[in-house]
């Protein structure tokens, strides 16, 4: 069993930045998949980005250029640093884990899911 939590979120600025962490516990792989999505009021579930150990993030191209995921297998977190923040930004934003073999997008493909952590972009 797998538990993660979120936490970072908040009230920024437009253009502002944001760094969103999550932890990891249990019984964990340093080779499972690590991703983030997020989900805005009456929207789907939309997907970030996606990290695993010896691999290059990859990223969603809404993000790419301006999200960036970090992971740290020796403290067991993976980090969202978000910059230039836009107010289509504000959503709910989840980590996820992935156990099984292939890198995916779809949220449907992972296996554990954080609580999320609220990210509002407003001036």
């Amino acid at each position: 069993q797998v538990q993660l939590a979120e936490s970072g979120g908040g009230l920024v600025q437009p253009g502002g930045s944001l760094r969103l962490s999550c932890t990891a516990s249990g019984r964990f792989s340093n080779n499972a998949f690590l991703g983030w999505f997020r989900q805005a009021p009456g929207k789907e579930r939309e997907f970030l980005g996606v990290i695993r150990r010896t691999f290059a993030p990859f990223y969603a191209d809404s993000v790419k250029g301006r999200f960036t995921i970090i992971r740290d297998d020796a403290k067991n977190m993976v980090y969202l640093q978000m910059n230039s923040l836009k107010p289509e930004d504000t959503a709910v934003y989840y980590c996820a884990a992935k156990v099984s073999l292939g890198v995916a997008t779809t949220p449907d493909a992972f296996d554990y899911w954080g609580q999320g952590t609220r990210v509002t972009v407003s001036s």
